[in-house]
């Protein structure tokens, strides 16, 4: 569901970008406030991770589509939504900017199509509450389907507004809609149960490790996190390899809307010229272009998280007289 800047307006994206800024304002505010950095190697590599699912992209069968995981639900569900949210908007910022996935202007409107969605809507409102209580296997499918079917689903139609808002793409609105909501919901059916089988293995492994455990356990978990590093880093090597070259959820609706393959920017938009000038010259993977790529991404999470951590423990603490 990363759009490209083609799709939408510079007022548009303004406003996206408006609302974006301040969310991550709040989220940083409250994940500081909550748990400081003791969350900031988890959120490390739980950013790698997701980083490496969303590589894989599966084929849906009978449709000539694909789709990917967005892992916004899963990120919450051990992050909590404010620090999942920014973990997943830092995982929009790195594609956007290195590897060209998703536009630079349009970046405030992806945020909110699929880490607000999914982190501070799907989580907290449906996820959240259909956990509470016993939790069984079938428990944890069903609020992790809910939650993603939801949340992809309200991602879809803000993506459907904010094109029609923009009035640059000549996708009508209904028939946008009529192909973005069945895709997106049997995207967030397999995203679901995929949430699930990895929510369920930390459950059984390390329940700690869930939003709202006792952070002063994460010693006793050490060795849990290397594992999911390492696995974020075999997937980001493996995925990209084997990820499918259908068009994903949002390109096929848009060739079955109008027919076209890509919609390009207005020739007379100096902000869509001046973002693709910058999106050039930061995309140093464009379309993730090398074996690597995923490597390099994940690489990027693990160590930005390692030297944050570190800065933020030898920072002096202050004292009180």
């Amino acid at each position: 569901m990363h759009m490209s800047d083609s799709l939408i307006s510079p007022a548009v994206a303004a406003v996206g970008a408006v609302i974006s800024v301040a969310l991550i304002a709040i989220a940083t505010r409250r994940t500081s406030r909550d748990a400081g950095d003791k969350m900031i190697p988890m959120m490390g590599v739980m950013g790698a991770f997701v980083f490496a699912a969303q590589m894989l992209n599966f084929t849906i069968p009978g449709t000539g589509s694909s789709g990917h995981i967005v892992g916004g639900i899963l990120l919450a569900s051990v992050l909590g939504p404010w620090a999942g949210f920014l973990v997943l908007t830092a995982v929009l910022i790195l594609q956007a900017l290195l590897f060209a996935d998703g536009g630079v202007l349009v970046l405030g409107c992806n945020i909110i199509n699929m880490a607000v969605t999914s982190c501070l809507i799907g989580y907290p409102f449906i996820t959240r509450p259909l956990l509470e209580g016993r939790r069984t296997y079938a428990r944890v499918v069903w609020a992790s389907v809910a939650g993603s079917v939801v949340a992809l689903t309200i991602g879809a139609i803000g993506v459907s507004l904010e094109t029609t808002l923009s009035g640059i793409s000549a996708l009508p609105t209904s028939a946008f809609i009529r192909f973005m909501i069945p895709i997106h919901l049997v995207i967030g059916l397999i995203e679901g149960v995929a949430t699930a089988t990895v929510l369920w293995f930390i459950s059984w492994r390390r329940p700690s490790l869930l939003h709202n455990a006792d952070l002063d356990k994460q010693k006793a978990t050490g060795k849990l996190w290397v594992a999911i590093a390492l696995c974020a880093l075999v997937m980001g090597g493996l995925f990209s390899i084997i990820a499918s070259s259908s068009p994903d959820g949002l390109e096929w609706s848009i060739t079955r809307t109008s027919g076209l393959e890509e919609i390009t920017s207005p020739a007379t938009s100096m902000a869509h010229r001046l973002v693709g000038t910058i999106q050039e010259q930061t995309a140093l993977i464009p379309d993730y272009g090398i074996s690597s790529a995923g490597l390099i991404g994940c690489g990027i999470f693990l160590v930005l998280s390692l030297l944050i951590s570190l800065v933020i423990r030898r920072r002096p603490t202050k004292t009180t007289k």
